[in-house]
């Protein structure tokens, strides 16, 4: 089981991490051990999450979720297997803990009289900067 809050836990079976070779420093390690984690999680389907949970998950994890609602996360940092793997499964752990924190819903408010003033004096100043740049015209009377 991973803990995600108190009332939040993930069942280790609804997780498949796929391993493969990374990129990056390790030497010829790099071409023979696969260190790199994909992990997969399905969001969709998952019986751990409550429908508006699962809802901010999939609109927080973005480019991350493919069209059947299966969260992938990359991690490839460390040079061990295992040190991905924590990564991954931590990055995973965060979005959902983001996901539980509702957002506060925002108020709108007026701008105030000072602001207001300060900003027309600022368009008139700025008139003035242009009017100043127009060539000058002789009035004959």
């Amino acid at each position: 089981m991973i803990y995600i809050t108190d009332t939040i836990s993930i069942d280790e079976r609804e997780i498949q991490e796929e391993f493969f070779c990374s990129s990056g420093p390790g030497g010829q390690n790099v071409n023979k051990v696969s260190t790199a984690v994909k992990l997969r999680f399905d969001v969709g389907n998952s019986p751990s999450l409550s429908e508006e949970i699962r809802t901010r998950l999939l609109q927080l994890a973005g480019k991350r979720i493919t069209s059947n609602g299966i969260l992938i996360i990359d991690a490839r940092k460390f040079r061990t297997q295992e040190r991905n793997r924590q990564d991954a499964k931590e990055r995973l752990i965060g979005l959902i803990r983001k996901a539980t924190e509702k957002s506060k819903p925002r108020r709108k408010t007026k701008p105030t009289i000072q602001s207001g003033i300060r900003r027309l004096n600022s368009k008139v100043h700025r008139g003035k900067i242009k009017k100043m740049r127009r060539s000058v015209t002789s009035q004959e009377d």
